[in-house]
C-alpha cells in the first residue's frame, strides 16, 4: 500500500514540477496589460501619455515594450526591431525608460524544458505498469515476480476438524501432515512422500478448504496462487514467475505451494486449433521441470485443485510429478449431516433442528450448497425478527435452493392456475404410481423461478446409478403433465417443452449410450463428443450407417410412445384423485407428501401443517397460502 502511493505522489511530483518550471520560463514577469501597435505607442509617446518604459529583449528574437501610460494604464508593444530614433523621442518627452538585457535560463530549467514531456511520458508510462502489475514490490521490474501469497502458522487457522464430509480424501492427505511433522518416519524405510498431490471434484466441494487444513494441521508455510496469475499480457512472465515461486518455497521447506485451478496453466500442450498458446505452454514446461527436473525440491510438496482433470497434460499427472490424486466428491447423507453440523455451529439454531432430516432431503449437495442453506435459513430466521433458526426456515432455503425463489406477486389467470393444477397433479399422480421412481416431496402452482408450477422429488438415499426400469417410469412421469392438460384441459400449451426435451434424451441416451435397447443391443451409437481444444479431432466422427440411424430413431421413437401410453391410462384411470389433487393445489396452491397420501388413499386431503384458516370454495381464486403452512418437513 506504501508503495502505491509513493509512486502515485512521485509521478503527480514530476508532472507537477515539470509544468511549473515550463510555465516559469515562459512567463514574461507577471506584466498584463493591452496590446498595441507600434505605430500607436509612438503617437502616444509624441502626445506625452506615456509615462514610463521598459525595453527587453525577448529569447525568441525582437524587444518587448512594456509601458506605463501617465494614468497608469499599462500597454505592450512587441517589435521586431527598434527605431534608433526611440531613445531620443522618450528622452524628448520626458518619458522614464529602463533596459532589460535578455535572461539567458538555468541549465536545470533548459533540461527541464527540452526533458520535460518526455519525464512526464515516462512517469504515466511507469505508473501505469504498476496498476497492472497491481502495484506489487519492484514496480513496473516486477513482472516476473511470483504473486503467491504466504499464510504462516499465525494466519492459518483451519485445522481438519472444519473440514468434513470427505473422510476418505482426509485420509489420503493425513500422510502429508505426519511427513511434514516427522520425515524420518518414512525416510528410514526408504519411503518417498508424493511429490504432488492433485484434489480432484466437482465445484464446491471443499478442495482449496482442504489443502489450508492440511498446511494448518501441518503448521508449515503455506504458498497459494492462482492458475491465471502465471499468465501475463508479456511473453516469459508465466515461467519466471514459475521460477521464482520454486525459489522461495525452497528457502522456506518444508513448506505446501498450493496452486488452485490449474487447469488454467496445466491444459494438454498442442491442442486447440493453430497450435496452441506459447506462453501457456511456457508456463506449464517450467512447472514440469520444477516439480521433476534435475534439481530435486526436497521438502516442497506441491497441490493443486482442479474440477476438469480430463484436460490435463499428460505429463503433468505421470508418478514423480502429481503422484497421487484425491477425489473430493459430493457428500453421501452422512456427510452431508457432518458438513451442516459444522456450518450450524456458526449460527443461533432453534430445538427442533434435526440435522439428519435436513440431510436426507438436500441429495447432490456440495459443501457451498449446504453452506448456502445455512445462510438463506439465517437470512429467512432474520426477516422474521426471530432470535434462532428454526427448521420451517431452513425449508424456506431448501425449497428456494432447489426450485427457485418464489414469485407471489406474479397474477394469473384463473384459467392458466387451472390448467398448471392439472398440469402438476399429472406429474405427482404418475410418479406416485409408477414403479421406482422417486417419492414426491412436495407440488405447488407458486410460480418459481422460470417455471408456472413445480413437483419436487426427493430420493430416500444417494442413488450413483440407474436401472432400465427406473429410467422408463422417469419418461412416463415427464409426460405427465401434457397428458393432464390434454384430458382435463382439452388442450396443449407450452408448458411441457422442457418434459419433452429430458424425456426425448433421456430415451436416446438408453438407446445410444446404455445399450438399453432389445432392438439395437449393447453398442454405443452416440457421435464422439469430444472437446475441440483438447488436440483431438475438430470434426465429429460418426461411424454408424444411415440405416441404422433410422433404427435409432425408431426405437427412441417406440421407447416414447410406450412410456406416454402408459401414463395416459394412468391418468385416465384415475381422474377421481387428479381432480382431488388439482382442487387440493387450486385451494392451497401447495401440498406435501401427508396431502398426495390422504388423496391416493380416497380420503379428503388435509390441511397444510400450521393451517389456520378453513380452505376457501372450491372453483373461486383461492389466497396465497401463509409460507408457514406451504411447506412440510421432508
Amino acid at each position: 500500500m506504501n508503495n502505491q502511493w509513493f509512486s502515485k505522489v512521485a509521478v503527480w511530483l514530476v508532472i507537477g514540477l515539470v509544468l511549473f518550471t515550463v510555465f516559469k520560463q515562459f512567463d514574461r514577469g507577471n506584466f498584463s496589460g493591452s496590446q498595441i501597435g507600434y505605430s500607436e505607442f509612438l503617437d502616444e509617446v509624441q502626445a506625452k501619455r506615456i509615462k514610463s518604459v521598459t525595453l527587453q529583449e525577448n529569447p525568441g528574437g525582437g524587444t518587448e515594450i512594456l509601458a506605463v501610460t501617465s494614468d497608469d494604464k499599462r500597454l505592450r508593444v512587441t517589435a521586431t526591431y527598434l527605431d534608433r530614433g526611440l531613445v531620443g523621442d522618450l528622452r524628448n518627452n520626458g518619458v522614464k525608460f529602463d533596459v532589460k538585457p535578455r535572461e539567458e535560463p538555468s541549465v536545470l530549467m533548459s533540461l527541464l524544458v527540452s526533458w520535460g514531456p518526455m519525464l512526464i511520458l515516462i512517469g504515466v508510462w511507469i505508473y501505469f505498469m504498476r496498476q497492472m502489475q497491481g502495484g506489487g514490490k519492484g514496480g513496473a521490474f516486477s513482472f516476473g515476480k511470483s504473486k503467491a501469497r504466504m499464510l504462516d502458522e499465525a494466519n492459518n487457522s483451519t485445522t481438519f476438524a472444519d473440514v468434513a464430509g470427505c473422510d476418505e480424501a482426509k485420509e489420503e492427505v493425513k500422510e502429508l501432515v505426519d511427513f511434514l511433522k516427522d520425515p524420518q518416519k518414512f525416510q528410514k524405510l526408504g519411503g518417498r512422500i508424493p511429490r504432488g498431490v492433485l484434489l480432484v471434484g466437482p465445484p464446491g466441494t471443499g478442495k482449496t478448504l482442504l489443502a489450508k487444513a492440511i498446511a494448518g494441521e501441518a503448521k508449515v508455510p503455506f504458498f497459494s496462487i492462482s492458475g491465471s496469475d502465471f499468465v501475463e499480457m508479456f511473453v516469459g512472465v508465466g515461467a519466471a514467475r514459475v521460477r521464482d515461486m520454486f525459489e522461495q518455497a525452497k528457502k522456506s521447506a518444508p513448506c505446501i505451494i498450493f496452486i488452485d485451478e490449474i487447469d488454467a496453466v496445466g491444459r494438454h500442450r498442442g491442442a486447440g486449433l493453430g497450435g496452441g498458446n506459447d506462453e501457456r505452454e511456457q508456463t506449464l514446461n517450467q512447472m514440469l521441470v520444477e516439480m521433476d527436473g534435475f534439481e530435486t525440491n526436497m521438502g516442497v510438496i506441491v497441490m493443486a485443485a482442479t474440477n476438469r482433470p480430463d484436460i490435463l497434460d499428460p505429463a503433468l499427472l505421470r508418478p514423480g510429478r502429481f503422484d497421487r490424486q484425491v477425489y473430493v466428491t459430493l457428500p453421501d447423507v452422512r456427510g452431508r449431516e457432518q458438513i451442516l453440523n459444522v456450518h450450524m455451529r456458526k449460527v443461533p439454531v432453534g430445538q427442533d433442528i434435526k440435522a439428519d432430516i435436513l440431510a436426507r432431503g438436500t441429495p447432490g449437495f456440495s459443501g457451498a450448497d449446504l453452506a448456502n442453506l445455512v445462510n438463506e435459513a439465517a437470512l429467512f430466521a432474520a426477516r422474521r425478527n426471530a432470535r434462532v433458526v428454526e427448521m420451517v426456515d431452513f425449508e424456506k432455503a431448501k425449497d428456494k435452493i432447489m426450485m427457485g425463489p418464489e414469485r407471489k406477486s406474479m397474477v394469473m389467470a384463473e384459467e392458466e392456475r387451472r390448467n398448471t393444477a392439472y398440469h402438476e397433479s399429472g406429474h405427482a399422480l404418475v410418479a406416485r404410481l409408477m414403479p421406482k421412481t422417486d417419492p414426491v416431496h412436495k407440488v405447488t402452482i407458486i410460480p418459481r423461478g422460470r417455471a408456472l408450477g413445480v413437483t419436487m422429488q426427493l430420493p430416500e438415499g444417494d442413488r450413483y446409478s440407474m436401472d432400465k426400469e427406473r429410467m422408463l417410469s422417469t419418461i412416463s412421469v415427464l409426460f405427465g403433465g401434457r397428458i393432464a392438460e390434454e384430458v382435463f384441459m382439452h388442450q396443449m400449451t407450452t408448458g411441457a417443452s422442457n418434459d419433452f426435451e429430458r424425456a426425448t434424451q433421456l430415451a436416446r441416451d438408453m438407446v445410444t449410450r446404455y445399450g438399453m435397447s432389445d432392438e439395437l443391443g449393447p453398442m454405443v451409437y452416440a457421435e464422439n463428443e469430444g472437446e475441440v481444444f483438447l488436440g483431438r479431432s475438430v470434426t465429429k466422427q460418426v461411424n454408424v450407417s444411415e440405416q441404422t440411424m433410422q433404427k435409432v430413431d425408431l426405437e427412441i421413437r417406440r421407447i416414447i410412445d410406450e412410456q406416454y401410453g402408459i401414463a395416459r391410462r394412468l391418468i385416465e384411470g384415475n381422474q377421481d384423485k387428479m381432480h382431488a389433487m388439482a382442487k387440493a393445489l387450486l385451494d392451497w396452491e401447495t401440498i406435501d407428501t401427508e396431502q398426495l397420501d390422504d388423496i391416493m388413499e380416497g380420503k379428503p386431503p388435509r390441511p397444510p401443517k400450521d393451517w389456520s384458516s378453513p380452505p376457501p370454495r372450491s372453483g373461486g381464486p383461492s389466497e396465497p397460502v401463509s409460507a408457514d403452512g406451504a411447506h412440510a418437513a421432508a
